[in-house]
């Protein structure tokens, strides 16, 4: 990842997102999963996040994302997850028949950051600058 800058900061925020498909139904396959693929990116685009990269997996999706200290993440995942499960079931009804109750995502997702130094080096440098007085 690259620094990145906006008017008031500089940065270098990345994600690990995962989520799964509801009673993790192998559904993500063939077309519909090239179909998620595409929509995803259209939605990181949309809401200017960026995904850089991306597997669908039959069951489940990972994600990597970069964005700005003013994206939210439940913001980020609330577009991801909804925008898609509307589009996907409008464009692939026969995934209604396999999902019972009307959901594509399970209500739950993993994000983890990402980030170019370890949590054990933020520590040791915030611990020495008291020291360096």
């Amino acid at each position: 990842m690259e620094l990145q800058r906006n008017r008031n900061s500089v940065f270098q925020i990345g994600y690990h997102f995962v989520w799964c498909v509801k009673y993790r139904k192998p559904v993500l396959t063939g077309q519909i999963a090239e179909d998620l693929k595409e929509l995803l990116l259209h939605i990181a685009s949309d809401n200017n996040f960026i995904i850089e990269r991306m597997e669908i997996m039959p069951d489940h999706v990972h994600l990597f994302v970069t964005a700005t200290p003013n994206h939210l993440i439940a913001d980020m995942v609330k577009a991801l997850k909804g925008v898609s499960a509307r589009f996907l079931f409008k464009k692939h009804p026969e995934l209604k028949k396999q999902l019972w109750g009307g959901h594509l995502w399970n209500p739950s997702y993993y994000v983890g950051t990402v980030g170019h130094i370890s949590e054990e080096t933020v520590k040791k440098y915030i611990e020495s600058q008291k020291a360096g007085d």
